[in-house]
């Protein structure tokens, strides 16, 4: 099947319109049912690759509603349009690039030539300078301005080039140098980088400035203002000497900029127009990671990374993680009418995983267009949030247990803790298994009534159930582990957005707020009062703001 864009709306398919007659049945039927018909089902419905175990028997899906939404992945050409990205055709039409973050964790030999150069080998040869600054820090070997090595690293970067590196820091800190402090600056909000270095010594001090372009409003805002703060300590004179050198790294693309700042281009590591900021925390943008975790360890997220990527390319889709994962959830989305996941990793390490996801998976396919531009007539990305268990089953799982919303789930735990303290990893599993069976099976009025409960009290404790979720479970959450759980709902998202036919490798809708913020930002600088041709609403809260915020310097 070609992988041009089709012009036969999506929701006039016969397949489409046969998942539609098959929602209308499968909303009557009770996951107490489904289970009860058919004793293997926990065994069966379960599929384990690339260290993941993925049981999807908890979703309201039967035997017909897999095989239905296969025929769809396929009649929307599904596998071509993946192989069309593995192999570096420009599958983001509207930017007309290519979407290859999977170059970024091929081993080192391995060959990808896109539009006549080997992308393999340009990758590795970055990650050989990040393994070569990395050791030197780690070591002791690279000194700041007065002698003194590096103890606190602070990245400032926003979007992709914070939430990855962030995340994957939080995930992975039992891999970390403990006596190297990490910090992370992305809100143009003064307090976030004046809490981030109000302890830090300049002198051991480096940051890593993260903007592809170097352009950023919010990146170089701060980067600016980490420039001022080392200066103030180390001495004005040190900016004559190049001690800005010794304390700044850079990961961009905009040498010129980079070297005006002050920043060596030794200490400047790039990365590709075909690595969207959100698919990026494998590249350069992962230099705090590698500082953090070691390159052995970096690598290792790496090998994980294409575990699950080759498993995506080479699986039949019956049998592919990524692929029933985003089948799933276009089921939950357009058919049961399921507009929210909740992404629930019962691991304290992975508490910023949620915030991550919502970037990957609402910026990838909140779209309202499909590739040939027309205006779509169903749902595209659902809004993905969530906490880790157990702090969000005594705050939000009331209203997924009880209340009106239908809320999919996705159970994240690991066999083994890296912290154990007495039975408690045993406690917190538990709870992950006792909540997708809550989930799923509820309790009835009658069983309710049979526990002696009285009959006015008797249906405020009636739990549904029929709440759809899917556990993963790994043995243990290591940086190969970490890798391929961010690669798995990589390619869910591909998934979901090829059967849309959207594009969910561009972000348009972020440019815009940006192109306005330009203006106003000059109304608010101005030393007279501005002329504002906003909205009437607009005008006003320039008006109040400029008023009463604190006297101009």
């Amino acid at each position: 099947m070609s992988t041009e864009v089709q012009e036969t709306p999506l929701t006039t398919l016969p397949e489409w319109q046969a998942l539609e007659a098959h929602a209308t049945a499968m909303r009557a039927r009770q996951l107490r049912d489904l289970f009860g018909a058919d004793p293997t089902r926990g065994e069966r419905l379960a599929v384990e690759a690339a260290g993941l175990y993925f049981d999807y028997s908890k979703q309201r899906v039967d035997d017909e509603t897999l095989r239905l939404l296969l025929l769809l992945a396929q009649v929307r050409g599904v596998a071509e349009r993946r192989d069309a990205m593995f192999r570096g055709e420009h599958i983001n039409s509207t930017e007309d690039r290519a979407v290859l973050h999977v170059a970024l964790r091929m081993p080192k030999g391995s060959t990808l030539v896109v539009d006549g150069t080997d992308v393999v080998a340009e990758v590795h040869e970055v990650l050989d300078r990040m393994t070569a600054f990395a050791d030197q820090v780690r070591s002791g070997e690279w000194k700041g301005h007065g002698g003194k090595p590096i103890r606190n690293v602070v990245s400032i970067g926003i979007g992709g080039s914070d939430l990855g590196p962030v995340m994957a820091y939080e995930a992975l800190k039992a891999f970390s140098r403990r006596d190297m402090v990490f910090r992370f600056v992305s809100n143009v909000d003064g307090t976030d980088f004046v809490e981030a270095t109000r302890d830090l010594d300049a002198h051991e001090t480096l940051f890593i400035i993260c903007s592809k372009t170097f352009t950023t409003l919010e990146t170089l805002t701060n980067a600016h203002a980490a420039r001022r703060w080392c200066l103030e300590q180390l001495g004005q004179d040190a900016e004559k000497s190049g001690a800005i050198a010794r304390h700044f790294a850079a990961v961009s693309t905009n040498e010129k900029g980079v070297r005006e700042f002050g920043i060596d281009p030794e200490r400047m590591f790039g990365f590709w127009d075909w690595v969207g900021g959100r698919y990026s925390m494998d590249s350069a943008i992962g230099l705090s990671t590698m500082l953090a975790i070691g390159p052995e360890n970096f690598r290792a997220m790496l090998d994980g990374f294409h575990a699950m990527d080759e498993h995506f390319r080479s699986t039949p889709f019956e049998r592919s993680l990524p692929a029933l994962m985003g089948l799933i959830a276009i089921w939950n989305n357009n058919f049961l009418g399921a507009s929210t996941v909740a992404v629930l990793p019962y691991a304290e390490y992975m508490k910023r995983f949620p915030a991550y996801l919502q970037q990957l998976t609402m910026e990838s396919n909140g779209k309202h267009v499909t590739l040939a531009g027309a205006h779509v007539d169903f749902e595209t990305g659902p809004i993905y949030w969530g906490e880790p268990g157990t702090n969000g089953q005594h705050s939000f799982y009331q209203l997924i247990h009880q209340g009106t919303r239908l809320v999919p789930c996705d159970f994240i735990g690991f066999n083994r803790t890296r912290n154990p303290l007495g039975d408690q990893h045993d406690l917190l599993m538990a709870n992950l298994f006792a909540q997708t069976e809550a989930l799923a099976f509820g309790k009835t009025l009658q069983q309710v009534l049979a526990e002696g409960t009285s009959e006015a009290l008797a249906p405020h404790r009636v739990c549904e159930g029929n709440r759809p979720t899917t556990t993963i479970l790994a043995d243990v959450l290591d940086p190969r582990t970490l890798g391929t759980l961010v690669a798995l709902y990589e390619h869910s998202v591909f998934v979901q957005g090829a059967i849309w036919q959207i594009d969910s490798y561009d972000q348009w809708g972020v440019e815009l707020g940006k192109q306005l913020a330009k203006q106003t930002e000059k109304e608010l600088a101005s030393r007279e009062e501005p002329t504002l041709a906003h909205d009437s609403s607009t005008n006003a809260l320039i008006r109040r703001y400029r008023a009463r915020r604190e006297p101009r310097r």
